[in-house]
């Protein structure tokens, strides 16, 4: 970002209002650090020489940076440009065109003011630069305006038009991560589930994982076991749907997996879903002593697994006899009460979960960009087609991560609260879709167009006072 106006036109204070300090390189401030103060002109020779090896060092590493300078010297707005196109990275111009009595006015003001014939000369050179300005190769030419920190497939969405289609799309909340410093475990777990229903979350999430997995923290981080932590939960919510993402179905017998759910759903009063997939982490097993069958095995399992379920939960107390699991009488007391309890199937294999999903789920969870889950949705209706079963009968969720809040220095703030170090602004709210929420409802409009009516949503910042709350405007603006 290139700032171009004169002395106390207002850039510094649009720098400040709009971007995290350290993405701020500004002529003044360096100008003090070198020199006397900011209105020691001997040392602006030093402090631009400081300033462009700055911004070359930003602009290797591709990070967000904003040059508060006058901005009226082409040599050196031509040279920012070609050290960013090196970088591939935008450049942007800003224009403010602030009339001169003000700039005089705000430049007296100052704890260390120009001489009013400084501000004057730059503000006459002003018309010439922006023509000048309108003849470099900017990727956008701004006036002074607000900045809404985005990541850039919510702005792609944006881009294209993205809007709430069709009927009413609903939310979960996954937990994934509990490292929360010294906050209480267990009070901060309730808060969480308690606001989320508050909010309008349809359902709440957890893994079904023995220690915590590297995609989202260290092996040693807190997490706690799901299903008595779900059974936990339903006592301290009333409406809430509460199931895991997903249970691996190496984890449990079969039978120990049935009596569990429908135990969830009786004390819930029938709010249990059972998610359930191929399991994938073989480490986890490795490090506990579990099982870990070839991928074909656990497919086979998998249509086991869901068989024996079915049963359970049904009446009577049928046997069983699979290649994987026999059993004499499947009775299973007090049976839940969601006749059936719905089954969602985690994973995106296109030959074979896909087909299971077709055949006996209720839901399938899949992942990544709008563009990746519609073709996944056009592979399912595939499969359904082959097996004579109506597609509109199975619930298309996804998972994806988002952070929103209020405005944009609270998402900055909150950002900066959860974000690990070395990693910058940008690039957390790119890896998670950090938005204000106007424009997350454009990134879930995208997945709604794309077939998906359900989006299951980690959000980083859910244990922070306004994280949940501020996501409650998305859940709003897609009913």
């Amino acid at each position: 970002m290139v700032l171009i106006g004169p002395s106390a036109s207002g850039k510094s204070t649009w720098a400040e209002e709009n971007f995290g300090q350290t993405e701020i390189v500004s002529s003044d401030e360096l100008r003090s650090r070198v020199g006397i103060d900011e209105s020691d002109q001997k040392a602006g020779t030093g402090a631009f020489e400081l300033l462009e090896r700055i911004v070359e060092e930003r602009l290797r590493r591709r990070l967000t940076t904003v040059i508060d300078t006058t901005g009226l010297d082409r040599e050196r707005r031509l040279s920012w440009i070609e050290s960013a196109s090196s970088a591939s990275m935008p450049v942007f111009a800003v224009i403010f065109e602030t009339d001169l009595e003000t700039c005089l006015d705000r430049n007296d003001a100052r704890e260390h003011p120009r001489p009013r014939q400084v501000v004057r000369r730059q503000h006459s050179r002003l018309k010439k630069v922006v023509a000048e300005v309108e003849t470099e190769p900017y990727a956008a030419i701004l006036r002074e305006t607000a900045v809404r920190p985005s990541a850039a497939r919510v702005v792609a969405s944006a881009m294209e038009g993205r809007h709430p289609v069709g009927p009413a799309h609903t939310f979960g909340l996954m937990i994934s991560r509990f490292d929360w410093g010294d906050a209480p475990f267990a009070e901060t777990l309730v808060s969480i589930a308690t606001r989320a229903e508050a909010a309008g979350f349809r359902d709440l999430w957890l893994m079904d994982h023995f220690r915590q997995i590297h995609q989202v923290g260290r092996p040693w981080e807190n997490i706690p076991e799901a299903y008595t932590t779900l059974a936990h939960l339903s006592g301290v919510t009333r409406t809430i749907r509460l199931g895991c993402l997903v249970t691996g179905v190496t984890h449990r017998h079969p039978a120990v997996l049935a009596k569990t759910v429908a135990t969830l759903d009786v004390l819930s009063g029938g709010r249990a879903i059972c998610g359930i997939g191929l399991g994938w982490d073989q480490e986890e097993h490795n490090n506990y002593g579990i099982d870990f069958p070839t991928a074909p095995e656990r497919y086979e399992l998998l249509e086991e697994t869901i068989e024996v379920l079915r049963l359970m939960w049904g009446k009577g107390s049928p046997g069983y006899t699979g290649k994987h699991f026999q059993a004499e009488s499947l009775a299973g007391y007090p049976r839940p009460i969601q006749d059936p309890v719905p089954i969602l199937i985690g994973g995106s294999g296109e030959a074979r979960t896909l087909r299971l999903v077709a055949r006996l789920a209720d839901a399938a969870n899949v992942f990544g960009p709008p563009e990746r889950v519609a073709h996944k949705v056009g592979v399912l209706r595939e499969h359904c087609l082959a097996v004579n079963r109506d597609f509109d009968e199975i619930e298309m969720t996804h998972l994806v991560n988002a952070i929103t809040a209020s405005d944009r220095a609270e998402l900055r703030s909150q950002v900066d609260l959860v974000r690990p170090s070395g990693v910058s602004f940008e690039d957390y709210i790119n890896r998670n879709n950090g938005a204000l929420a106007d424009d997350l409802i454009g990134l879930f409009g995208a997945y709604q167009e794309a077939g998906a009516t359900h989006s299951i949503v980690s959000l980083p910042n859910a244990h922070l006072d306004g994280g949940i709350e501020s996501f409650a405007n998305v859940i709003a603006g897609m009913s």
